[in-house]
């Protein structure tokens, strides 16, 4: 997710819905190493105007100013005059900051109404507790992962460096509550790549989030993180959207170039993962940790690139062990011990039923 869009800041793309929805695709850097896109939606339902914005960009360096600057442009476009103060809802795909951490800047400046799932509601409105729990679970799994001291506290503060900048916010509703539709968008609930992770759909056109993107396999972390993520709640989502979506023509993703094949584009995840999953499988014929696991898949990665690694490799590793296809070959250890160590994975032997 980390390549730059075809266009840069202040350049917008426009999208027509089957009933007469607008939607300006704005891009934003989230991060000095991530791109990404926030969507302005204009449409009537009821008699009624939505001005929606869906998603916020990371709130981080130039983050704010392009959104801005991306309003004007839009505004120009559509020959209307639209700003942060006309936005009559701000809706959130999913509870990561590079998603909804413009919320501290956009919140002063719009009455609009802000909403999430359940699932991550506590991300924004109790960020500071959620971010001091999730550090002390990450500590705990870095430990096990087989991460060095030195390398395990360079990891939690580059975790931590961005994160600082969020403060938590008030949210105006929830999806569940509104029976996940507001107006002409329907949400569908998708956890695995975040807990409350939902996908929006207006008429003919998809905002999928994170969830599924056109180039890259989205990111994943071992529910013992963060419940209802992992990688067997990610496969099932994939499976549930395809239902949910059908043959709709049109998904934007958070990152990347819009999506025109969505089933073709989730039978590759699907393929993916599971050549992954055998990787794994066959590398742990000898016992190795996490650590060891993601330096296999992945090779030299540097930056917060090795942090996600790991969680990537420890998600493909929760995935079979709840499954019995692995086994803790230092079970010693752990039976001695009442904090955290180095757990060793192997390949255990398939068992006949």
């Amino acid at each position: 997710m980390s390549s730059r869009p075809e266009f840069s800041p202040g350049t917008v793309k426009t999208f027509q819905t089957s009933a007469g929805g607008t939607i300006v695709q704005i891009p934003l850097q989230e991060f000095p190493i991530l791109w990404g896109y926030v969507y302005l939606v204009l449409v009537e339902h009821d008699s009624q105007p939505y001005r929606v914005l869906i998603d916020t960009g990371s709130g981080f360096g130039d983050s704010n100013q392009n959104l801005e600057t991306g309003l004007q442009v839009a505004s120009q476009v559509l020959g209307e005059q639209i700003g942060l103060d006309s936005l009559t809802h701000i809706l959130i795909t999913h509870g990561h900051i590079d998603h909804f951490g413009g919320l501290n800047y956009i919140r002063p400046r719009s009455s609009a109404q802000l909403g999430i799932h359940e699932l991550d509601l506590r991300n924004l409105t109790n960020y500071e507790e959620r971010i001091t729990i999730v550090a002390r679970l990450l500590g705990d799994f870095l430990v096990e992962a087989g991460v060095s001291d030195e390398r395990r506290k360079q990891l939690i503060d580059l975790y931590m460096i961005n994160k600082s900048l969020y403060r938590s916010v008030k949210v105006d509703f929830t999806y569940e509550a509104m029976g996940m539709r507001l107006g002409p968008f329907e949400m569908l609930h998708v956890p695995g790549h975040c807990a409350g992770h939902v996908v929006i759909r207006l008429h003919d056109v998809l905002f999928s989030g994170d969830h599924v993107l056109n180039q890259t396999s989205p990111h994943q972390a071992p529910e013992k993180l963060t419940l209802s993520t992992g990688l067997e709640h990610y496969l099932q989502s994939l499976d549930i959207l395809e239902r949910w979506a059908g043959d709709i023509p049109l998904t934007l993703g958070g990152h990347e170039s819009p999506i025109t094949n969505l089933p073709g584009r989730l039978s590759a995840i699907r393929s993916l993962h599971q050549q992954r999953l055998s990787q794994v499988l066959a590398f742990l014929n000898e016992p190795h940790t996490i650590s060891e696991t993601s330096h296999h898949l992945f090779g030299e990665v540097h930056g917060y690139n090795v942090l996600l690694a790991l969680e990537e490799a420890g998600a493909h590793i929760e995935y079979l062990y709840q499954r019995g296809k692995l086994g803790i070959a230092n079970l010693a250890d752990i039976e001695d011990n009442h904090r955290p160590v180095l757990i060793r994975y192997y390949h255990m032997p398939a068992v006949q039923l």
